[in-house]
């Protein structure tokens, strides 16, 4: 494969990903910028992917032109409740984040690890690894990329390294966004984790319309992220550019109404295992595992061996959730056998084991896991009523 921007076949994880978010050298571009960059990283060898409507969603999926962008579309979120609709203008990235996130692209719901095919005289194994695509992202927000970060440090810097993420990861590009609509579940500002974009991007875009001006400033994050800015058309971005781009992430972020409380999430958890708030969630909650299919940093997954009559046989990888009655089966039996302690382990693995493990909340404030539970329970608000109930409770 003829790399234009750089040899991915063997570049190492976040080789491509470091920045610390400075404006160092930004460009502006006009609106037609994703009518070129799209055909120039497909020739390039990237499978692009990047938001597009499908089946009344906004979604990450692979494109094929710019026309397949969502452009003019924007969508309206609550708990338990989705709706995209035509905005009446031709703004490229005016919406949040849809159900889809990046790890179905890195970390496939279903990957074939292996096949054995039983021959006449011995049997034939073939290791079906991921084919380590080089995928081209684009339109990331914020959110997502702090959950990359998460998934880099679960499974390429912790002892067990998947290596079908890894090598799908040290081959990818990342064009982001910075977030210019705040969705009515996000809650990234309170945990540090946007609506700017800080790190893990090789460019990074903020949508400017002013007037009947409408452009992009760009900013590179990596050497391969200015070598794509180098070979696009743009002009140096003037004092007032960059103010205006600054502007629409304060802004952004003025209008998030939603936030994770203030409070110490591990040791509020921790110290609350029996509290009945359990049993009044297990009451609403359907154990349906939309939360952990949508969740950006979830990881868990099972292991499945299947056989044919005519002596085949697969192992698959397959993603799992804590909410399945079959996730914690010990000799035969699961542990968890209530809705209301596998509610409780999601959690708290989330926002306190998480900790423990890997040094950081398993958390990124996106939002998802509101707006597609079914029954539309917050997870913010689960964590503000346990602190209140909390601390009613007499020493």
């Amino acid at each position: 494969m003829g790399w234009l921007f750089g040899d991915r076949n063997t570049a190492e994880p976040h080789r491509y990903a470091q920045t610390n978010g400075d404006i160092v050298s930004a460009r502006v571009i006009q609106g037609d910028l994703f009518e070129s960059l799209i055909p120039m990283l497909i020739s390039s060898g990237y499978r692009v992917v990047a938001p597009t409507l499908d089946e009344g969603a906004i979604v990450y999926d692979v494109i094929d032109d710019a026309a397949d962008l969502p452009i003019g579309w924007t969508d309206e979120q609550g708990p338990a409740s989705y709706r995209s609709y035509d905005r009446g203008d031709d703004v490229y990235f005016g919406y949040s984040v849809g159900p889809r996130s990046l790890r179905a692209f890195l970390s496939p719901p279903h990957l074939t690890l292996l096949t054995i095919t039983r021959g006449d005289t011995d049997l034939a194994f073939a290791s079906d690894e991921h084919e380590g695509r080089a995928y081209a992202f684009v339109g990331v927000r914020a959110c997502d990329l702090a959950a990359l970060a998460i998934q880099d440090k679960v499974l390429v810097e912790s002892r067990f390294v998947d290596a079908a993420y890894t090598s799908a990861r040290s081959r990818s590009l990342v064009i982001a966004v910075n977030c210019s609509v705040a969705g009515a579940t996000c809650f990234c500002a309170s945990m540090g984790t946007g609506p700017r974009c800080s790190s893990g991007y090789d460019l990074v875009v903020t949508e400017l319309v002013r007037g009947d001006a409408h452009e992009f400033v760009v900013e590179s994050g990596t050497d391969a992220g200015a070598d794509i800015l180098g070979a696009l058309g743009s002009r140096e971005a003037s004092p007032s550019d960059i103010t205006d781009a600054a502007d629409v992430s304060l802004a952004t972020e003025r209008a998030i109404s939603t936030s994770m409380p203030d409070v110490d999430t591990y040791t509020l958890l921790t110290d609350n295992l029996e509290h009945s708030i359990w049993e009044d969630i297990a009451q609403r909650c359907l154990s349906c595992t939309n939360c952990t299919l949508v969740c950006p940093t979830c990881f868990c997954s099972t292991i499945s061996d299947f056989t044919d009559l005519a002596g085949k046989a697969t192992r698959t990888k397959s993603w799992d959730s804590c909410f399945s009655l079959d996730f914690s089966n010990l000799h035969g039996h699961p542990v968890r056998t209530s809705s209301s302690s596998r509610y409780r382990q999601w959690i708290t693995h989330k926002l306190a084991y998480w900790y423990d493990q890997f040094g950081s909340s398993g958390c990124v404030g996106c939002g998802r896991c509101i707006t597609w539970c079914p029954v539309g329970i917050d997870i913010t608000e689960e964590i503000q009523r346990l602190d209140s109930e909390a601390q009613e409770v007499p020493v």
